[in-house]
């Protein structure tokens, strides 16, 4: 059993580097004319670049997902050139935060409006072509955050719980089209945004130890996820959210196996 893109056409936010980008490219790898969104025109051009290079498919747009006159334009353009449109990917998003007595009014409405409202405006952006379809797959990036938050992450937090619930209301609404929705919640994955795997040692050990498989992810974790979601395989798993984080305490001291593996190694 193999999956299958070939020929799909899907956007993909703010997908000119991290996570976004490694999706992107790998939705392009696996034939998907892939249309690449983002708010850095220098992001732009290098995954223009590295299209062309590698001879994948698709399309580049500079687009705010809070611009829904925008929004429309890049998806009017779209279904004109490549006549359907058949995934939607909701990376775009930020991570500002703060301890809440501190926390400042534009951060909370920033993670609000790009993580939430971005994501609720790409959708109804999208939703016509996919109605007309009978068909389509939209997948929204959560986050682990929105099943266990850190300290200092409510606005990020409270976007991507947002995210979720959003996701499984949208499914309901979007089942008699044949539209599946789900959203992915990634765990640890070390990115420009994060910077996990430059952090003192001593940090890096602690957030470790929260895995029940103790390495942090990667972005083909994430990637390899998308692309199971928007094929075929996946067509009766709708309203849900896929957490992909390597099982973030998944126990409540997931650091406990290690120490008693460790123990009957030198047994």
């Amino acid at each position: 059993m193999q999956i299958d893109l070939q020929g799909k056409v899907a956007i993909v936010t703010g997908a000119g580097r991290g996570i976004g980008r490694e999706i992107a490219l790998t939705l392009a790898s696996e034939g998907v004319i892939t249309v690449v969104t983002d708010v850095n025109e220098a992001n732009l051009e290098a995954i223009k670049q590295e299209f062309e290079q590698l001879g994948y498919q698709g399309s580049q747009y500079l687009c705010d997902v809070r611009d829904f006159n925008r929004i429309q334009q890049v998806v009017g353009a779209v279904v004109e050139s490549y006549g359907h449109l058949d995934i939607l990917v909701n990376n775009a998003g930020v991570a500002a935060g703060g301890m809440v007595t501190s926390l400042q009014e534009e951060v909370w409405d920033l993670n609000l409006d790009i993580n939430l409202k971005g994501t609720f405006l790409m959708c109804k952006g999208v939703i016509p072509v996919m109605k007309r379809q009978r068909s389509g797959r939209i997948i929204n990036a959560a986050s682990f955050a929105a099943i266990v938050p850190s300290i200092g992450s409510a606005a990020y937090a409270s976007s991507k719980a947002g995210v979720s619930q959003f996701t499984r209301v949208l499914a309901g609404e979007l089942g008699p089209w044949n539209i599946t929705v789900n959203c992915y919640a990634p765990g640890m994955i070390p990115t420009d945004m994060n910077h996990f795997a430059e952090r003192p040692e001593k940090d890096q050990e602690r957030l470790l130890d929260t895995l029940t498989l103790r390495r942090w992810g990667s972005k083909d974790d994430v990637a390899n996820l998308i692309c199971f979601l928007a094929s075929d395989l996946a067509e009766y798993i709708t309203g849900t959210m896929i957490d992909v984080s390597g099982g973030k305490l998944a126990t409540q001291i997931p650091k406990v196996a290690y120490e008693r593996a460790e123990a009957e190694n030198h047994e």
